[in-house]
């Protein structure tokens, strides 16, 4: 048993030191955080993201980081977003790597169709899995985290079976998607998420790769009313940070960004968002003149047999990056499997 005088003496040594650290944040440099993303200002993301983890670093830092927001695709297009944080155009930026297919092969593995069941698990899988390669991968930036979405086809017809994508137009979320898109026959379509509805009006694309969610936020709703029900792909997402900003910050400074840059704020961020996207089927269901097409077994295993080549094709490319890409692949199913975010 601890007596008092010992306890008075800890209580009091650990009092100095949190007096010290903020001691040492208040006399910090202040310093302000342009973070870039391409979603609407509005979209749920950055409100259960982006801004909740804004005001945790502005809290935490004693107020002497400040984040300011550019998003809708303010200081850049939704494809250059990594290289906007690597060329110092923004501080922090969100990026999709599937918006640059080939770039990213290792993360890649996240898209793979009918893997990845629920976004929050999923999210943190990833990130726990993919943090061993980032520092080689992305190593033009700071790595801040990992996490996803899942989506679906949303359409003008039902969609239930492989053989239906054959000469059709598809929007596809990323290359891995839209590789498997070609596999099946089908046109890919290269518009980034806010341009998607436009691709539609226009009769550019037939379908969209989306998460439920998103067609209400992007008012995709009101151009497509055919809503698959599957768990059909994962889109990856990176928060990464301009390695000159993080390397002028002071010491304490330096830490409040690491202690934000975790695997807890993937799972975190991935459970908020993908939880809310989710939500989306049940509001569309609710929606006069939607329809969510039903699946049967027979035809979702069709589904998984028609991706097989695309598994095949992840393990060839992580081999040329010197990475065992069959090893890598089933330490990423293990990690789905023991947080529960498998499909």
């Amino acid at each position: 048993m601890t007596s008092r005088p010992t306890f008075l003496l800890r209580a009091a040594t650990l009092g100095a030191i949190a007096l010290a650290a903020g001691g040492a944040l208040a006399q910090a440099k202040p310093a302000e955080l342009k973070f870039a993303h391409w979603l609407p200002a509005t979209h749920p993301l950055a409100k259960l993201g982006f801004e909740p983890w804004a005001k945790s670093v502005e809290a935490a830092s004693k107020g002497t980081i400040k984040v300011a927001f550019f998003p809708a695709q303010q200081l850049g297009k939704a494809a250059d977003h990594y290289d906007m944080a690597r060329d110092g155009i923004a501080d922090m930026t969100w990026v999709n790597p599937g918006y640059q297919a080939g770039r990213f092969p290792l993360i890649a593995v996240g898209e793979l169709p009918f893997l990845v069941g629920k976004p929050g698990p999923g999210s943190a899988a990833l990130d726990a899995w993919y943090r061993q390669y980032a520092g080689t991968e992305m190593k033009d930036v700071k790595f801040c985290f990992a996490h996803l979405h899942v989506g679906t086809f949303h359409s003008k017809k039902a969609i239930t079976e492989p053989s239906q994508i054959k000469g059709m137009k598809i929007r596809s979320s990323n290359g891995t998607n839209a590789a498997f898109m070609s596999l099946l026959g089908g046109t890919n379509v290269q518009v980034s998420a806010p341009e998607a509805r436009d691709a539609l009006d226009k009769g550019v694309a037939d379908a969209l790769a989306f998460p439920w969610g998103s067609i209400i936020t992007f008012g995709i709703d009101k151009a497509t009313k055919f809503h698959t029900d599957m768990r059909l792909y994962a889109s990856d997402f990176v928060w990464v940070m301009n390695k000159g900003w993080y390397d002028k910050l002071a010491a304490d400074q330096k830490k409040v960004i690491d202690d934000h840059c975790n695997n807890e704020w993937a799972g975190k961020v991935g459970a908020a968002w993908g939880d809310e996207e989710d939500s989306g089927q049940g509001k569309l269901e609710k929606t006069a003149g939607h329809t969510i097409v039903k699946v049967t077994p027979a035809q979702l295993d069709a589904w998984k047999k028609a991706a097989q080549p695309l598994y095949t094709d992840w393990v060839a490319a992580a081999g040329k990056v010197g990475v065992n890409g069959q090893q890598a692949l089933d330490a990423l199913r293990k990690e789905l499997q023991t947080r529960g975010g498998s499909n």
